[in-house]
């Protein structure tokens, strides 16, 4: 939680862009429950409730509810309507509602059926004797119709907007197993992330960067010791052979597979064991240029023009 609260999301499921970053700074998450409401309020519309909710966390004397009735269920979100649970669940316990009226007054907010939602409120205040629909209303539950009232104008306005907890729950654990991950085990995760964007130049890039902010040093491609992706190495990354540009995967599938036998002792040796494959005079330039024979002596510039 202190690596999210530092920043250092890079990587970390859904909490690398800017924006969500700093949200993590602002709002220093200390639980899987704070990462959980990050992710369903960083959309547009819930996010002009961040300022209130990252006070609300850190000032929680600051924390009102219009209500006692509604602590219990918008405690964990320190006052602040979030998901779609929560004004279903208002619905019922202030209300009354069964949990299919609850559902069906949600879908109607998150469709904008006002013609639906003022009929709702009219139940919601003041009850329903209708056959089938049935319910008390906030006013004979004790709760002056003004409240009332103000409630259903604060849930409206959110409803149309609001995540399910149940969605924003599941990308907060990835979420959390990511952001572990980084953690405590920073070389492996950053070798497994950058071998999931080895076809995209900016992240391989972007990450290298991030693995030299981690102090983690990158190491070049080495045609007998790296694999197709990259791999940690003793606290190190080895640069996968996949991303140097203009070498084939099937090329790179021969090489490890061919070293088996024995290690390549020099580029000619390199050359002549890979004759007939997908290798050209393209992929050989490439695999120099990228250090990939460092570790025989091969000085690039010569080589490379030779």
């Amino acid at each position: 939680y202190k690596m999210l609260s530092d920043g250092k999301t890079n990587g970390v499921f859904q909490m690398e862009s800017t924006g969500m970053t700093g949200v993590c700074v602002g709002l220093k998450p200390q639980t899987i429950e704070d990462i959980t409401a990050i992710i369903a309020l960083y959309r547009p519309g819930p996010m002009d409730s961040i300022p209130r909710f990252i006070s609300s966390k850190h000032n929680p004397d600051s924390v009102s509810y219009k209500h006692p009735s509604l602590v219990p269920i918008l405690s964990n979100t320190y006052g602040c309507i979030v998901y779609q649970e929560q004004v279903m669940q208002i619905f019922r316990e202030l209300a009354g509602f069964s949990f299919g009226q609850a559902d069906n007054v949600r879908r109607a907010m998150s469709k904008k059926k006002h013609a639906v939602m003022e009929a709702e409120r009219e139940h919601f205040v003041h009850g329903c004797t209708e056959p089938g629909h049935e319910c008390p209303g906030c006013v004979a539950n004790g709760i002056s119709e003004k409240v009332a009232n103000e409630i259903y104008d604060e849930m409206s306005s959110f409803a149309s907007y609001a995540f399910n907890k149940s969605h924003a729950a599941c990308y907060a654990y990835v979420a959390f197993q990511t952001a572990y991950l980084k953690c405590h085990y920073p070389s492996e995760f950053m070798a497994a992330l950058l071998t999931s964007v080895l076809d995209n130049t900016d992240k391989v890039i972007e990450y290298s960067g991030e693995c030299a902010r981690l102090g983690i040093k990158v190491l070049p491609p080495d045609v007998n010791i790296s694999n197709g992706g990259f791999t940690a190495d003793n606290g190190k990354i080895r640069f996968g052979l996949n991303a140097v540009k203009n070498v084939g995967r099937n090329l790179i599938e021969r090489v490890v597979e061919e070293r088996k036998e024995k290690p390549y002792s020099s580029l000619y040796d390199f050359c002549k064991r890979m004759h007939g494959t997908e290798l050209n005079r393209r992929a050989v330039e490439c695999l120099i240029k990228a250090g990939a024979f460092d570790s025989m002596g091969v000085n690039r510039p010569v080589s490379y023009t030779h």
